[in-house]
């Protein structure tokens, strides 16, 4: 029997959907693979990756692998995700990554010779960048280096270190010196890359090689620093016994030195406000009154009672009028107390003082 016409027409104006092919299977990466998947996609999200803290040989394995790379299908890219995420879910415990890293979390709790003997044997390998090392170090022990070294070798170390460290030590040379390795800079064109590893690597030997230091300042400061509390009498002769041995060591330390006597050369006038506001005014009033009979320490009278307001600095001389001379040794001990918070002050940044030189 034949079917109606219409019957044929909605058959065929029907249409038919096909059910959804099932997913592909992910593919399997290899972790080299893995991690370049994910690098990508945090880059695709404009997330901020920190590559340059991993060392140069995976910096290099990591873009060469994203280089051979092409289409990723979805399964694969969230099977990637998927397990990334479980694995950051187990971590229970992090360790920092190369030697640096282990030896800043256990300074204190090795002893110096273990810590240089690591480092050493961590520079040995062509993987560590001995310029990180160089480059953390204070400018105080990188200007050592500085001085003795060639000029060829101060030029390459300056051009590897921060502009502003690198500044600040050029400003630290000599005149001729600075001069002469800033120029040797600009010779440095054609150096190439391995030669600068090998001279960073020799440096940082020889950074790690020095012994450690038991005294954090230097001998000039600490033989300054004990005189600047010693009576007159004591320092002057210490110091001409010091000049009888080593004239330019006893030369610096007189440099080094900080007095009474030097309160109107070396502290500011803005500052003195702030010796004052610390200082018990008794023995400010005996300090001031023994200072203004010696002709020598007069200068430093004025130089307070000038940099203060007129009301507490009529004050003062009024009480320091009553006071009378004190005894030498009530003055030397008042005297010492105003140099020491002084250089509290200075020790804590809240005052400079100025320098010889300038």
């Amino acid at each position: 029997m034949a079917s109606h016409p219409l019957t044929r027409i909605e058959t065929g104006l029907r249409v038919v959907t096909d059910p959804a092919p099932p997913p592909a299977e992910p593919r399997q990466l290899t972790q080299r693979q893995k991690a370049a998947v994910i690098v990508r996609l945090l880059l695709a999200e404009g997330q901020p990756i920190n590559l340059g803290t991993l060392p140069d040989h995976m910096q290099a394995a990591l873009a060469e692998q994203m280089s051979q790379m092409r289409l990723i299908d979805r399964s694969t890219v969230d099977a990637v995700v998927t397990s990334f995420l479980e694995e950051l879910e187990q971590v229970g415990l992090t360790f920092p990554g190369g030697i640096e890293g282990a030896l800043h979390i256990m300074d204190g709790q090795i002893s110096q010779t273990a810590a240089s003997r690591l480092r050493r044997l961590a520079g040995a390998s062509s993987k560590i960048d001995p310029w990180d090392r160089i480059n953390a170090l204070p400018t105080d022990r990188l200007l050592t280096v500085l001085e003795e070294e060639s000029v060829e070798v101060a030029a390459v170390m300056l051009s590897k270190l921060p502009v502003a460290k690198a500044a600040d030590l050029l400003g630290k040379l000599p005149g001729e010196r600075a001069r002469r390795v800033a120029y040797a800079v600009s010779m440095t064109g054609n150096v190439d890359p391995e030669t600068v590893r090998r001279i960073g690597q020799s440096l940082a030997n020889q950074l790690d090689s020095q012994p450690p230091k038991a005294f954090d300042a230097d001998p000039v400061e600490r033989v300054g620093a004990i005189l600047n509390v010693s009576g007159a009498s004591t320092r002057e002769d210490v110091l001409k016994g010091l000049e009888e041995t080593d004239r330019r060591f006893a030369d610096q330390v007189r440099k080094a030195i900080f007095t009474f006597v030097h309160v109107p050369l070396r502290l500011g006038a803005r500052d003195v406000p702030k010796v004052v506001r610390i200082m018990d005014q008794a023995v400010l009033v005996t300090a001031l009154a023994a200072a203004q009979a010696s002709p020598e320490l007069a200068p430093a009278v004025d130089h307070f009672l000038s940099n203060m307001s007129q009301r507490m600095a009529q004050g003062l001389r009024e009480e320091i009028g009553l006071r009378g001379k004190p005894r030498d040794k009530e003055a030397e001990e008042a005297m010492s107390r105003v140099v020491n918070a002084i250089r509290e002050l200075e020790a804590a940044g809240e005052l400079v003082l100025v320098k010889d030189d300038d």
